[in-house]
């Protein structure tokens, strides 16, 4: 702000006026957090930029951003003691089992398919950028002769599926298509749907494939402070696939599924290109099991392997999945003596829900974000 004073010389000259300090209800709740620094360049600011910023911090939930920074910080994960191997009842292997028992369970699990028992849910709200690409992941080229994307591959997976469902139904017209729900980003939102649009979804019709997009945390440094992208805005990244839930509730979509007569829910993320989208085996696996979830596993190929694991949190708790970064050397290189073979198997991002339960959608997100599991135990399986 700037103020004209005349002297008695009729002479002008211009007085620079310091700008009005932050709202003082705002600074006192960052003060609350330790945030305040958020504001240290803003004398420098223009009006604009300063409305803007205003803006930014209104829009956090300081109180739950908190919570979710001294879960991180005060969590160096759970001592080694409580982490114990999952037990071998808990993991079935397909190949072990007879050919008839696995044509049973394939069939099973495209009957519910044909009877559009089964939806989609595609992680996607990344970008390339560890792959040299701004893009978001699923429209990346992998590199195949082809030149098809993730986004391509998995489409096209989805439309075998349902060919195969309806050929099992006798080819009947009536077989409900897979729903595939794709959850984007801020970041690669508007990307994603002029990516499908473009290639007319790749042969999928057009009203089986809703988007959505997870919500953002602000990004924060070793010590918990908020980073700033520019002096007048906070740097925010998706909130991971702990998000789903969240995002899941805030889009209405468990309703959506819950109208389309949806009971099963396939679960993985983009970034797998060989991932078995809508596999009726593993499907009817799950549905023969009557377990809540289930999530396919592999075994290790060497200690080092820098894979999360599935582990159980203390004998007879519940399963989750650990960082490689959490197991010491020990722990990593155990074998399993009945096997042979290592004892820890790493999560692939794949996993069965028997829908979600409600109440995983609406909590506050701290639990969610300790990992990408379900918040209840799973049945691992390796296929």
């Amino acid at each position: 702000m700037k103020e004209m004073v005349v002297g008695s010389e009729t002479a002008r000259r211009e007085v620079e006026l310091p700008p009005p300090p932050p709202p003082e209800n705002l600074v006192e709740r960052l003060k609350d957090y330790g945030q305040e620094d958020v504001f240290v360049l803003w004398d420098e600011l223009s009006r604009e930029e300063r409305d803007q910023l205003v803006r930014d911090i209104e829009g956090l939930d300081l109180p739950r951003i908190d919570r979710i920074i001294r879960c991180s910080l005060g969590s160096q994960g759970p001592p080694l003691p409580t982490f114990e191997p999952v037990p071998e009842s808990y993991v079935s292997t397909i190949e072990e089992r007879t050919i008839s028992v696995r044509e049973r369970l394939w069939k099973r699990g495209l009957k519910a398919i044909s009877e559009g028992k089964l939806a989609v849910v595609l992680l996607s709200g990344g970008q390339g950028t560890r792959l040299g690409s701004s893009d978001p992941k699923g429209c990346f080229n992998i590199g195949l002769p082809s030149g098809k994307s993730l986004f391509q591959l998995q489409a096209e997976r989805i439309l075998s599926v349902q060919k195969l469902a309806a050929h099992s139904a006798d080819g009947s017209s009536s077989v409900m298509p897979i729903h595939w729900y794709i959850m984007t980003s801020p970041f690669t939102d508007e990307a994603t749907r002029k990516f499908f649009e473009s290639r007319k979804y790749f042969g999928l019709d057009a009203g089986q494939v809703t988007f959505f997009q997870q919500g953002t945390l602000p990004c924060v440094s070793k010590d918990g402070r908020l980073i700033m992208e520019t002096a007048c805005k906070v740097a925010k990244a998706p909130d991971g696939n702990g998000g789903l839930y969240a995002a899941l509730n805030s889009s209405k979509l468990l309703e959506d599924m819950s109208m389309r007569g949806v009971r099963y829910v396939d679960c993985y993320g983009v970034d797998n290109a060989l991932v078995r989208v809508a596999d009726p085996t593993f499907l009817g696996y799950f549905i023969d099991k009557g377990v809540a979830t289930a999530a396919k596993v592999v075994r290790k190929a060497y200690p080092q392997e820098k894979v999360g694991v599935f582990v159980q949190r203390g004998r007879g708790g519940p399963l989750t999945v650990v960082e490689y970064s959490e197991l010491d050397s020990s722990m990593a290189s155990e074998i399993n003596q009945s096997t042979g073979r290592l004892r820890y198997c790493w999560n692939m991002l794949a996993h069965v829900y028997s829908g979600f339960p409600k109440s995983s959608c609406t909590c506050s997100g701290e639990r969610q974000h300790e990992s990408s599991c379900p918040p209840f135990a799973p049945m691992p399986v390796r296929i």
